[in-house]
């Protein structure tokens, strides 16, 4: 990660659960894809036993966020999402001003 600034999108959603949906292999899919992208500096997802899910992006730009959001294959992540795999979702962009760290020697 780089020191800030820098942007995070904060995507949080509640998700149907329909085993089978192909939702798991999207999502793979998207991060792998992303991780390609000019200005991605890395993401973090949780999503607990209800289906309620928080993934945040990192990115360079607010421009890398917008080309982010308008790439072909993210729409159509993005189009079925609407359509078949979330129950609700909000999508928020942010400029982080100050980061802070802690881990211990192990890392546990």
């Amino acid at each position: 990660m780089i020191d800030p600034p820098y942007f995070a999108v904060i995507f949080s959603s509640h998700r149907r659960a329909e085993p089978g949906d192909g939702y798991g292999e999207m999502a793979e899919r998207m991060e792998a894809l992303a991780a390609q992208q000019p200005g991605f500096l890395g993401i973090e997802s949780a999503r607990g036993g209800d289906g309620f899910g928080i993934t945040v992006s990192y990115w360079a730009t607010r421009d890398d966020v917008t080309a982010w959001g308008r790439h072909a294959e993210h729409l159509l992540a993005q189009r079925f999402g609407r359509e078949k795999w979330y129950r609700s979702f909000s999508l928020r962009v942010c400029r982080v001003e100050a980061a802070r760290n802690f881990a211990t020697e192990s890392g546990t």
